[in-house]
């Protein structure tokens, strides 16, 4: 192989009901050996990733891929090797996984994935790996009252995330509310993203951020906004979509999936657009409008990340 040729990897991602995730370990005399990996493999000229994933597993796992969703592109420079690595999730799948070339396997729990135990490249896929299933959105509160509420119900449902959302409120006083947000999801173990203009990021440096669909198509660069632990994004169609990657977005909120007070049947997109749109970007996509709790499962079947939304959440805090 010439000297710093890139190589175009694919790599599956199978997570169980048991949220734990097939990882294999290296033979000692290969690239990165003795290390762990999610599996997959190098994409033959020619052959598209899905192609490449479902090859790569049989020969590999014994495993056919049925269905299967881009979630991210990471480049990655080692000193002998340029890699890409096309990183997908796999929903549906058959066969039983075993090491058929000698290899060790196992279901990993995704809590316990450390970093140092796979490649360079791989961190970026375990940090993919623990975003939340679940994304509470916050419905306009008339006091901090509520808001605290809100947050314990919260805790309680085991939701790992919170997007803090007052169009209401001044510059200042949201910033208020923010602080005191903070306080609260730290002692309960749950992310704040502060939805906001880009123009204000500078003084949520250091904080998870959300920007509005027309904030994301007026941004200029990748960098726009200073830096952020994790950068999401509202998206309704395509061309937001592809933007929001274009900008390295963290993830995104895909809107509206079924039927709300504010959208009616001739407006949503129904499952079938939700995946074909999901399909056509390399962005983990929440599933958001009209969610309830047990959608979880068909929305990951149609290439979700997850889901998010206020309803479900707000029914769920008794308001």
């Amino acid at each position: 192989m010439p000297e710093n040729e890139l190589v175009h990897v694919a790599v599956g991602l199978i997570v169980n009901s048991d949220d734990e995730v097939l990882v294999a370990l290296r033979h000692p005399d290969s690239h990165q050996g003795g290390l762990w990996e999610f599996p997959g493999g190098k994409v033959e000229h020619g052959e598209s990733v899905f192609a490449a994933l479902d090859r790569e597993f049989r020969e590999e796992l014994g495993v056919s891929v049925r269905r299967a969703f881009p979630m991210r592109k990471i480049n990655h420079a080692y000193p002998d090797k340029r890699v890409l690595l096309d990183v997908w999730r796999i929903t549906e799948f058959s066969g039983q996984a075993i090491g058929r070339e000698g290899q060790q396997i196992k279901w990993q729990a995704v809590t316990e994935l450390q970093a140092e135990h796979f490649p360079r490249a791989n961190s970026p896929i375990i940090d993919l790996l623990r975003l939340p299933d679940r994304i509470a959105i916050t419905p306009t509160f008339r006091s901090t009252a509520e808001l605290e509420h809100f947050i314990e119900r919260c805790a309680s449902d085991a939701v790992r995330m919170i997007q803090l959302r007052q169009k209401h409120l001044s510059a200042g006083d949201y910033d208020d509310w923010f602080q005191l947000a903070s306080v609260r999801c730290n002692e309960a173990g749950i992310i704040l993203s502060a939805n906001i203009p880009i123009a204000r990021s500078p003084v949520y440096v250091g904080s998870p951020v959300h920007y509005s669909a027309s904030d994301l198509m007026q941004a200029a660069s990748p960098g726009a906004g200073g830096e952020h632990p994790c950068r999401s994004a509202s998206c309704h169609d395509l061309e937001e979509l592809q933007k929001a990657e274009a900008l390295g977005m963290d993830f995104v909120y895909l809107s509206p999936v079924a039927v709300t007070d504010k959208y009616s049947a001739e407006r949503v997109l129904g499952w079938s657009n939700f995946e074909a749109l999901a399909r056509q970007v390399s962005l983990p996509v929440y599933a958001l409008g009209g969610m309830r709790p047990d959608d979880l499962a068909i929305a990951r079947a149609h290439g979700a990340a997850g889901i998010a939304g206020i309803g479900m959440f707000v029914h769920a805090a008794q308001y």
